[in-house]
């Protein structure tokens, strides 16, 4: 695969070209494109006709990173995303997709850049504003639990927690990143939020945001007001593991419905 250089990381990125319109798929922190399909985000395994962009972001999978809890702000990683564009679609408009870190990263570098995208599938959108606090708290705690307990007490702890509704058949994974920068990536989403409401109103983009029930780290709450700010935007919401797998369809349905 080849490999991308933005300050302070080389990015593995993969590009599936099969010709017309150009789409970028991320991912959630602490996975990368490998966990992503395991647990059944892989939504451009329904594409086709595409030039489908997938990368690691920087600290995770195949990606190269460094300690420093700064590098993995998600303007920083809006940055990173902004760069492969330019470099892979030079000049196009884009539709982007992706969950969690991977839809914050998404939102930062479309309100910088409104016009280079023409379509955003939002997955499971992450705590924001209010409930960003009690969650940046957590994410410094699970910094602290790696450095002094190790990754499989990490994840061992996390066996514990209920899992949503609509991911009880996705199987049991680990964090795709080297333990050694674990804590700096924690403690940089420690650091992040999403752009604030007034911003994201501004929008003009056709956006659907998919969410499920019953997870605390990607409350409702976040998906519901993302979808009621960005004009015209649709909210599909998944209670089961058969909801979830009709989004490959959805993003599918909203590329075609997008292109020019």
């Amino acid at each position: 695969m080849p490999t991308f250089a933005v300050p302070g990381a080389e990015l593995d990125v993969e590009l599936s070209d099969e010709g017309g319109h150009p789409v970028v798929q991320l991912h959630g922190l602490t996975s990368s494109r490998h966990r992503d399909r395991l647990l059944d985000l892989d939504l451009g395994r329904g594409l086709s006709g595409t030039r489908l962009l997938r990368y690691d972001a920087r600290g995770h999978g195949r990606s190269t990173g460094r300690a420093v809890p700064e590098d993995y702000r998600w303007t920083v990683l809006a940055d990173d995303l902004l760069r492969l564009l330019d470099h892979w679609f030079p000049g196009e408009r884009i539709h982007g997709v992706g969950p969690s870190m991977g839809c914050a990263t998404l939102l930062h570098a479309a309100v910088r850049e409104p016009d280079r995208f023409d379509g955003l599938t939002l997955l499971v959108p992450p705590t924001a504003w209010e409930s960003r606090v009690a969650k940046a708290e957590d994410y410094r705690r699970a910094a602290v639990v790696v450095e002094e307990q190790g990754m499989a007490a990490f994840v061992e702890a996390g066996r514990a927690a209920p899992r949503p509704p609509a991911t009880v058949e996705a199987p049991e994974t680990v964090p795709d990143v080297q333990e050694a920068l674990l804590p700096a990536l924690f403690r940089g989403a420690a650091l992040c939020d999403l752009p604030d409401r007034t911003t994201i109103a501004r929008l003009r983009v056709p956006t659907t945001v998919l969410a499920w029930t019953e997870d605390p780290a990607h409350p409702l709450s976040t998906a519901e007001t993302l979808a009621s700010l960005v004009p015209g935007a649709v909210l599909e919401v998944a209670s089961t593991p058969a909801d979830v797998g009709r989004w490959p369809g959805i993003l599918r349905d909203d590329v075609a419905r997008h292109q020019p």
